[in-house]
């Protein structure tokens, strides 16, 4: 992930695993191991997105669909 970039993410919660992947039509499906319950899943994902981007938690937002399985996030 390059950073000053916005990105479409499909969230699978309740997963086994925590991870992250690129498909083919540009946009990324992570699977988290949070429940979608009080904003858990959503913060699970920021910092898994940080990680995969190689910048500070900080740095990633929630820029669209917090309450959405699509979410749209915003890295700077």
């Amino acid at each position: 992930m390059a950073s000053d970039q916005k990105y479409s993410v499909k969230v699978k919660p309740n997963s086994s695993q925590s991870r992250l992947e690129k498909q083919a039509d540009g946009t990324w499906i992570a699977w988290l191991k949070s429940p979608p319950v009080e904003g858990k899943a959503n913060k699970e994902l920021l910092a898994l997105v940080a990680k995969e981007a190689g910048v500070s938690k900080s740095r990633v937002e929630l820029a669209g669909g917090g309450k959405s399985r699509i979410k749209r996030l915003r890295v700077k």
